[in-house]
């Protein structure tokens, strides 16, 4: 809502520009993208050239100098392009690979990752999740030892989006032989690099137009310049990241939950059943209103938390609470939505079941609605 007093003349001035992109240069090829299960990466160099991956990153860097709620607006915007897989791959360049190089990267990892990434001539992935290790960052087995002037990285990594394509990977490791949150440290291994491999693609339920990998590290030989912070520090340095990773979550759940909406509500108004449209039976028309009120209550929570985003705090309780809620309700939307459809909203050239199948990764991904919950009810009692 660009209404909302958070944002101001420039952010709605933004959003406009935003807006018009994706419609005309991303909108029109979501169906061909889904189809062939991958978009192409010049959707990135596009975007970059635009200054919307930079939008809200210094201009020390090749950023636009913005503030966060621009990020914020390009995560709602993006939603539009009606490929939650586009809008994922984008995020993760956007509020995660450029978000901790930003925060935590040397001035020559900056220079030499960060500011191309902005300008979309190199992609980055993120990786965290194993085959035995997911949501429980700490029980993690990538393992680095130091050799020489460089270390030598061993171990798996899955669920990588953006994996197949990236040009370079921030994989986070532990020193040989530590436990727990000790000894964690975090390295961009670049793309061609001997033992880093691609092992698969992976096929997933939705998000067709993202590539998603599982990568392998074999005696895989990392230069010291290219370790990003320091190097027992990685876990808290994850544990920040994903804070902007879950507020994009949210973000982009009620984003998405307003778009599927507004096609229920324009479905009902023509779709004829017993003489008259079925938007005017009483059922549907208090359901509507239901969802659109939980809609509602979801963005006031997601706007608030990125309103003391924007002012410097890191809340990690409201933040939790704002992506349990909104994740929630993006899938109980779409859910329903698809229920309003009918047999159509089952049938693949309707887009709400691109909604349906799309949302339901954001209660998993950058932390569970069981890690959610947990967070929050540590800080309560």
């Amino acid at each position: 809502m660009s209404d909302h007093p958070i944002f101001n003349d420039e952010h709605r001035a933004i959003r406009k520009t935003l807006h018009e992109f994706v419609i005309k240069e991303l909108t029109p090829h979501a169906d061909e993208w889904e189809e062939n299960g991958e978009f192409p990466s010049s959707v990135f160099r596009r975007m970059g050239e635009l200054g919307f991956l930079g939008i809200h990153y210094p201009e020390k860097y090749g950023g636009q100098g913005g503030d966060y709620l621009c990020g914020v607006i390009l995560a709602e915007e993006m939603t539009h392009c009606l490929s939650g897989g586009l809008s994922m791959a984008v995020g993760v360049q956007t509020d995660m690979v450029c978000a901790l190089l930003h925060k935590v990267g040397s001035e020559s990892i900056k220079e030499r990752f960060l500011r191309p990434a902005l300008q979309g001539e190199k992609i980055g992935c993120l990786c965290i999740t194993e085959p035995d290790a997911g949501s429980d960052v700490a029980g993690m087995r990538t393992s680095f030892v130091r050799d020489g002037d460089g270390y030598i990285l061993n171990g798996q990594k899955t669920f990588i989006t953006n994996g197949v394509r990236a040009d370079f990977a921030i994989v986070v490791a532990r020193a040989r032989g530590s436990e727990g949150s000790k000894g964690i440290a975090i390295f961009i291994v670049e793309r061609g690099t001997e033992g880093f491999t691609v092992s698969r693609k992976l096929e997933k339920v939705g998000m067709h137009s993202s590539d998603t990998a599982e990568l392998a590290f074999q005696d895989c030989r990392v230069p010291e310049e290219n370790l990003v912070g320091e190097e027992d520090q990685g876990f808290y340095y994850i544990m920040w990241e994903l804070q902007p990773e879950r507020l994009f979550a949210a973000v982009s759940s009620v984003a998405g939950a307003q778009i599927a909406l507004d096609m229920t509500l324009k479905y009902v108004r023509e779709r004829q059943q017993f003489g008259r449209p079925i938007g005017k039976f009483q059922a549907i028309r208090h359901r509507l209103a239901e969802l659109a009120t939980t809609i509602e209550a979801a963005r006031q929570l997601t706007y608030y938390v990125a309103g003391l985003i924007n002012a410097g705090e890191f809340p990690a309780k409201e933040i939790s609470m704002a992506k349990l809620f909104a994740t929630r309700t993006a899938c109980q939307v779409a859910d329903e939505a698809l229920q309003f459809h009918g047999g159509y909203g089952y049938m693949m050239e309707f887009p709400i079941q691109r909604f349906w199948r799309d949302n339901r990764l954001a209660r998993i991904g950058g932390g569970t609605d069981e890690i959610m919950l947990e967070i929050i009810s540590r800080q309560m009692v």
